[in-house]
């Protein structure tokens, strides 16, 4: 009978190695696809995170200089002071009205097109008591234009002063007002603007690396985490402005007490009809309003805002090192290494626009 003979060793080892070959091919194919699936939700929680940044800055940039829609305030409040500012604002840790920040912005808009209305005796400074008139824009039969305990108001007058309080109590025809500025608050004449209002400070907590929101007031939030980068930049009307133009007798940062406008340089279009505003001519004066509410003249000048956002992955297992990377991380992987998100958009608030 014929034997059966079985593999030598020869082919043995020979389909052992086409056999491992195999595989290892295999196995470089599935790896960096498993590697990829590990690290997508962190790639997805980045991009969600600059997406929510990016809608809260647009919204409210969007919105900043709302003013009222009542006359003889009418119009954008750019007619009567800066809404935009490069600095924190408010009654925690404001900074001085000289300082420029490229990692903060504070945006102030009226939020209520019907409760406006005027001040009615004049407003001393510090705390004190709101009378306002009442005009057919308030609320028929409610004292104080309807104004209730816990509103913000904004209040300001055509010299380029502004404020912002929380009414603490009402009470027959006034409200007692807190203002939101720890120095204290400008005095206003009979005649000053009254609106609700909203303040959004946003700013770079480099310490926790976030994004902060602060109301001005009382609430400071966290809005992103694990944010790495955070700038705002500026471009203007090349023309000085013309408003704010006080009443005859009183000065400001644009006009003598006579009437008489002072001298802004005109500026050169960067690139298109728009100036670049750099950091050192937002902090040099001249200076309108009033204690820390003060801003620099060409805060007046603002069109549009560019705001850079650079986020980094939660986890530093999925950070690598290198100009990838604002805080390095422990990935040895290009699979497993994600750099950081880095977006950038410009914001030309409508409010600030009109004339153009």
């Amino acid at each position: 009978m014929k034997s059966s003979a079985g593999f030598s060793l020869v082919e043995s080892l020979v389909a052992s190695a086409l056999m491992l070959t195999v595989a290892g091919a295999a196995f470089a194919v599935v790896t960096p696809g498993m590697t990829g699936s590990q690290v997508q939700p962190e790639a997805a929680d980045m991009q969600q995170r600059v997406r929510v940044a990016s809608d809260l800055l647009q919204r409210d940039l969007r919105m900043a200089g709302a003013g009222v829609t009542t006359d003889p305030a009418a119009g954008p409040l750019v007619r009567f002071f800066a809404p935009i500012v490069p600095r924190r604002i408010g009654s925690r840790l404001p900074d001085a009205h000289s300082v420029v920040r490229e990692d903060a912005i504070a945006i102030t808009y009226a939020s209520d097109s019907y409760w406006q209305t005027t001040v009615r005796e004049p407003l001393t400074a510090g705390p004190g008591s709101l009378r306002v008139d009442q005009p057919p824009s308030c609320p028929i039969g409610r004292a104080v234009c309807g104004y209730t305990t816990g509103l913000d108001l904004l209040i300001f007058d055509r010299a380029g002063a502004f404020d912002r309080f929380t009414i603490t109590s009402v009470a027959a025809d006034e409200a007692g007002l807190r203002p939101h500025r720890p120095d204290p608050s400008s005095a206003y004449p009979a005649g000053a603007f009254v609106t609700p209002a909203e303040t959004h400070v946003y700013w770079f907590d480099a310490g926790t690396r976030q994004l902060r929101h602060y109301d001005g007031d009382q609430t400071d939030v966290p809005v992103v985490d694990n944010v790495v980068g955070v700038r705002f930049e500026y471009f203007g009307d090349p023309q000085p402005p013309s408003l704010p133009k006080p009443p005859v007798g009183v000065a400001n940062c644009l006009y003598d007490a006579a009437g008489t406008r002072l001298a802004m340089p005109t500026l050169t279009a960067d690139g298109g009809s728009l100036a670049a505003l750099p950091s050192a001519s937002l902090g040099d004066g001249p200076w309108c309003g009033e204690g820390l509410n003060q801003f620099d003249a060409d805060l007046l000048r603002v069109r549009k805002v560019r705001v850079s956002l650079r986020v980094q992955a939660a986890q530093a297992a999925y950070r690598g090192t290198g100009a990838a990377y604002a805080v390095p991380g422990a990935a040895t992987s290009a699979h497993r290494a994600l750099p950081d998100l880095a977006v950038t958009f410009d914001v030309t608030p409508r409010n600030l626009n009109g004339g153009r």
